[in-house]
């Protein structure tokens, strides 16, 4: 009996912090356009994934998108910044929290153009295969995650 509570005890504590590290509230700033309608969706999609989400609105995208080294291949329509990393356009909050995770030597990552179906660009049934594209300074691109679910 008395083993089963400290086994009990012992588990609650060791997985305590991983259930708090999976609900943590991470600070992000969103650049926006004032007349994009999908960024404020994606932002939804942000705060529904325990981000604390300041949304910034400004008239001048392309200084944003030049101050943090966004090339025109990796372009979309917002711009976000999280824990030292660029976020540009329509990246799931599950490959930001990855990125989180496990920290790699890039500038940041994109979802180049605006695919249908990614988050803050549902239309209906339709959903694109498309890819989480991670980037550095120096312009190299890489595969960081491919979503190819289909309806």
């Amino acid at each position: 009996m008395i083993k089963n509570i400290i086994l009990a005890v012992c588990m609650g504590i060791i997985s305590h912090p991983l259930f708090a590290e999976e609900n943590e509230t991470l600070e992000i700033t969103v650049h926006r356009s004032p007349t994009c309608g999908c960024c404020g969706k994606w932002i939804q999609h942000l705060k529904d994934n325990h981000f604390k989400v300041t949304d910034i609105v400004e008239d001048d995208m392309q200084a944003i998108k030049d101050k943090y080294g966004v090339s025109r291949q990796m372009q979309s329509c917002h711009t976000a910044t999280v824990n030292g990393y660029v976020i540009e356009g329509h990246v799931p909050a599950s490959d930001i929290k990855q990125l989180l995770k496990t920290k790699p030597a890039v500038a940041g990552l994109s979802v180049p153009g605006m695919p249908s179906g990614t988050p803050g660009m549902e239309m209906g049934g339709r959903k694109d295969p498309y890819q989480v594209i991670s980037f550095d300074k120096e312009n190299h691109y890489q595969v960081f995650s491919q979503h190819n679910d289909k309806p």
